[in-house]
């Protein structure tokens, strides 16, 4: 933890913060205190068959009980053409095509969101900066409003990822306000201080135009997180993919040579195994603020803004984290 800093902002107060991070559960329950995770260059195998172990498992179990059950008679007889295994293949390939290509869409939303919220923030500040005539206030409404922007990219990451965030209600403690929206609370105390300034300034049309715009924007791009984060997947597509998996999983053995059993149980969990990884990745995408490996690094990106803005506004920069050891971005 960085010790907190008190940045000389003349008449006008300014709310600090000490540098710590939020602090829940990851995908597994275990405990960290960090900015969770983004996948890096270096992609953790171990993680992936960790989701898929137990169906892994499974699948293997089966496909060893239906190739020791070819040697009994009633069985051995038994026989499926491979061509309907061949049409649910198809039919699954389909979905999952589909069920992946949307699932991406959502995560390149999020990460898309997020890298307008990082420029926007920075042109809040530097609007400020240009607008704003030199007086012996400037330097604290730049300093107050980059703390603030900063505390914003914390708040709405803390209600996205549902995890407290102590430099949020540090700063929220310090203006006596809370709210169940916190990240809109902090846009609209944004506006009403943009208001006073333009009053008390008498700022140009245009100049308030362009700064309305940048909230307008913040504002967005707060909604759009929200919609990607409370829209759930349908669960029937869900249901009626895991169904023919099953029902693949299910059928595809007998549909194999029996001459070779060593042979037919490694096709018979390679090729479903396939299939469920296939939708893991989906599932694993889909929701990208969920705490887990593949999401948005929002601290991160968050940790970026505020480094950002404190050199922009003169602040002392926050210690750069630097890079992690693990496969994903802290």
């Amino acid at each position: 933890m960085h010790a907190a800093f008190v940045p000389d902002t003349g008449n006008l107060p300014v709310k600090t913060f000490p540098q710590t991070h939020c602090s829940c559960f990851d995908f597994y329950g275990k405990h960290y205190s960090g900015s969770y995770m983004l996948l890096n260059k270096q992609i953790s195998i171990i993680y992936f068959l960790k989701l898929i172990k137990w169906d892994i498992l499974a699948i293997f179990l089966y496909a060893c009980l239906a190739g020791t059950m070819d040697y009994f008679s009633f069985f051995k007889d038994l026989s499926i053409p491979f061509s309907i295994s061949a049409m649910i293949g198809t039919l699954l390939s389909l979905l999952l095509a589909f069920r992946t290509a949307q699932s991406y869409e959502r995560w390149w939303e999020a990460r898309t969101v997020w890298g307008a919220i990082v420029n926007d923030s920075r042109t809040l500040i530097r609007q400020l900066i240009q607008f704003l005539p030199e007086d012996d206030s400037k330097a604290g409404i730049v300093k107050e409003f980059s703390v603030r922007q900063s505390v914003w990219c914390y708040a709405l990451t803390e209600a996205l990822r549902k995890c407290p965030s102590e430099k949020v209600e540090q700063y929220l403690k310090g203006e006596n306000k809370d709210s169940d929206n916190r990240p809109n609370l902090l846009l609209t105390l944004h506006a009403e201080r943009l208001s006073q300034i333009s009053r008390d300034y008498q700022l140009n049309a245009n100049k308030q135009v362009q700064l309305d715009s940048t909230l307008q924007r913040l504002t967005d791009a707060m909604g759009k997180c929200e919609r990607i984060k409370n829209t759930v997947f349908p669960r029937a597509y869900s249901v009626l993919i895991h169904f023919l998996i099953y029902v693949l999983t299910t059928i595809f053995p007998f549909g194999l040579d029996d001459q070779h059993w060593g042979i037919e149980i490694c096709l018979a969990t390679i090729v479903p195994v396939l299939f469920i990884a296939i939708e893991r990745t989906a599932i694993l995408m889909q929701d990208p603020f969920e705490n887990k490996p593949t999401d948005t690094p929002m601290n991160a990106l968050s940790a970026t803004i505020e480094r950002n803005l404190s050199e922009m506004a003169s602040l002392p920069k926050p210690e750069h984290p630097g890079q992690p050891d693990t496969f994903y971005l802290m």
